[in-house]
């Protein structure tokens, strides 16, 4: 393992990996708000501060373990999920799908925002390529967190969407899955087909709808 690599790929994506988890699970938290749930507000989790948003194990030890186990080919990790009362929402079912998708929405707002930095950099004739690739992470570390979360099944934030929406009796259903969903997303993930029936197609979709999105920008800064 190339050490200075390791050191210069942190550096890179140190500053779009905070802010993606930190905006993503404070969006959780000002959407419980809005919905009638203070639990996160009265916790002080609806903030931009990382620090309250980061576990040590999920956000830190795990991504760097696989990143050496793996030589940089697998990477995962989690932040310190926002806690939300769904039954303190003023319409729970409805509202929980709302509170669910502030999260990957944040993410794709942030990835929108790290590709117009990429166009007004290169349109500005920047080469520096710290700061491009930075931009660049930018959008693909959110474009992943999007993706990823999006993947219906809970406790991800796909599966909370899907409980919402599903009649009563299919969402209790698919609720009972909700202990044992990290594993079996794990398993999903390790296997590939996370990544295969999902990830791969919404992240290519994605980044369609954001080259359509960024394309005035391309045209000014081109």
């Amino acid at each position: 393992m190339d050490i200075a690599q390791l050191i210069q790929t942190v550096a890179i994506y140190a500053l779009p990996v905070l802010f993606a988890i930190t905006v993503h699970e404070a969006a959780h938290g000002y959407a419980a708000r809005h919905f009638g749930d203070n639990t996160a507000y009265m916790l002080g989790r609806i903030t931009l501060n990382p620090l309250k948003h980061i576990d040590p194990v999920g956000t830190i030890l795990m991504p760097l373990l696989l990143y050496f186990a793996t030589s940089g080919a697998f990477l995962f990790g989690y932040a310190k999920p926002v806690p939300v009362r769904f039954g303190n929402l003023r319409n729970p079912k409805r509202d929980m799908v709302w509170v669910a998708l502030a999260g990957p929405g944040a993410n794709f707002v942030q990835a929108f925002l790290w590709g117009a930095l990429f166009f007004i950099l290169t349109g500005l004739d920047v080469n520096e390529p710290f700061f491009i690739k930075m931009a660049q992470g930018g959008m693909l570390v959110n474009i992943v967190m999007f993706a990823f979360n999006l993947f219906p099944l809970p406790p991800l934030d796909g599966g909370r969407i899907l409980v919402g929406l599903l009649p009563y009796r299919q969402a209790e259903l698919v609720s009972r899955i909700e202990p044992w969903g990290f594993f079996i997303v794990m398993a999903l993930v390790i296997t590939g087909i996370v990544s295969t029936i999902w990830l791969v197609p919404l992240m290519s979709l994605s980044y369609y709808v954001l080259n359509i999105l960024l394309s005035p920008l391309a045209m000014i800064f081109g």
